[in-house]
């Protein structure tokens, strides 16, 4: 199979781009939820606000996917979401209302699952599926320091200026996101579909305009590695996601003051952790294979509920977050390098990317209502036992059902030395 052969002015170009996105996506994390309690937001109403969010990311997941899947130019998908984004931004900090605040949570759902499948097609596009693993590690890397670039920078404008500065800070940031987009240069008929003459008359047939043998959903659906890996997805988030809010509520409870810049050092820290351990993530994949990582990654998940169940000290909180770096670094890699493996030469790599962020979308909204729920009712200590018993779980589900998709990579690859 041929590969690309993409200009260094479009790799660095990439690189900025997962810089500033993750600039960006920064600010739509755990400042919101401190910039409208500023603002005498009820724990309710900003829950409320939350959700809406969260619901609308869970519903636009699939149709994202399959929009970028359908679309041939990936930057006009890209650009459109980081608009959104943007327009997002102002609405939180020009009007702290409801309508406003509801309006922007529903903009950035749907912006962010247009966005992720669009810079996950344009990795793709521009290094091919035998390079991949590489590329996405590289892209990990640079949104880690782009976020933890952000969270040191929002942190400060949040607690020595104003908590609304943050989301004017976050829509300047995307505009040099909109600049390296536009840097970057990739052939839009190659794309990463094999060519219509190795797939055959029938194959040929059956592609799209750009020479891709495309799977219906249902074919999707029915494939064993994508069931088992949502599955996967799903336990992963039910662990992770309230991991954090939980913790840092004990923080907030027994520390009072420097409550922004804690929260800022948390997203801080396993953002290093992933920036320095992702390129190893991506190469290690490439030559061991997806389950042996995937393993080591997801083992960072009860050990981690179990350190925060067993130390009440809140400043333990920031040193335990490193395990959240190194279950991110495998998580952020693995996530799209196995949905290349499943449908990346079937024409719906971006449809599976939604549909395992469809599967974490469900995991972490499991995940926040019944931390929450169990910790109200029993306890932090039982509400953290209970996640890392999720996070076990995800670790024996890969374990033992879990099967290693790098193989179609390699027998693709068998089967075009033949043609």
């Amino acid at each position: 199979m041929q590969q690309p052969n993409p200009s260094q002015r479009s790799v660095r170009a990439l690189d900025w781009l997962n810089f500033f996105v993750a600039n960006v996506q920064t600010g739509f994390g755990p400042f919101i939820a401190s910039y409208l309690a500023s603002h005498k937001w009820t724990q309710g109403e900003i829950g409320l606000a939350l959700s809406v969010g969260t619901i609308s990311a869970m519903v636009s997941q699939v149709p994202g996917g399959a929009a970028v899947d359908a679309l041939r130019n990936k930057k006009a998908a890209a650009a459109w979401a980081i608009i959104a984004i943007i327009i997002s931004a102002v609405l939180l900090a020009s009007s702290p209302t409801v309508v406003a605040v509801m309006a922007a949570e529903i903009f950035h759902g749907f912006a962010s699952c247009m966005l992720v499948p669009a810079m996950a097609a344009l990795a793709l596009a521009l290094v091919g599926r035998q390079n991949l693993g590489d590329r996405l590690g590289r892209n990990a890397r640079w949104a880690s320091i782009g976020s933890a670039v952000a969270a040191g920078l929002m942190g400060l404008c949040g607690e020595y200026w104003s908590p609304r500065s943050v989301f004017w800070l976050t829509a300047a940031l995307a505009l040099p996101a909109l600049v390296a987009l536009a840097m970057i240069e990739y052939d839009r008929n190659a794309a990463y579909a094999k060519p219509a003459a190795k797939r055959g008359l029938a194959g040929a047939a059956a592609g799209s305009g750009s020479g891709e043998a495309r799977e219906t959903i249902f074919d999707l659906l029915r494939d064993r590695r994508m069931l088992t890996f949502a599955a996967c997805v799903v336990l992963f988030h039910l662990s992770n996601a309230a991991m954090l809010n939980l913790a840092a509520g004990e923080v907030t409870a027994g520390m009072g003051d420097n409550v922004q810049l804690v929260i800022a050092a948390c997203i801080i820290v396993p953002q290093a952790i992933v920036a320095l351990m992702s390129p190893w993530v991506g190469r290690t994949a490439q030559a061991w294979g997806r389950r042996p990582v995937l393993i080591l990654g997801f083992c960072a998940l009860p050990l981690r509920a179990l350190l925060f169940a067993a130390v009440g000290n809140p400043y333990f909180l920031v040193p335990v977050q490193m395990l959240d770096g190194l279950s991110a670094a495998v998580f952020g890699v693995m996530l799209p390098l196995i949905a290349a493996d499943v449908a990346g030469g079937k024409g719906r790599y971006n449809l599976c990317i939604g549909l395992f962020g469809l599967s974490a979308g469900i995991g972490a909204t499991l995940s926040t209502a019944l931390a929450g729920f169990i910790a109200d009712h029993l306890g932090n200590t039982v509400s953290f036992l209970a996640l890392a018993s999720a996070g076990a779980a995800a670790v024996l589900m890969v374990w033992l059902a879990m099967p290693e998709t790098r193989d179609a990579l390699e027998e693709e690859n068998a089967r075009d030395a033949t043609v």
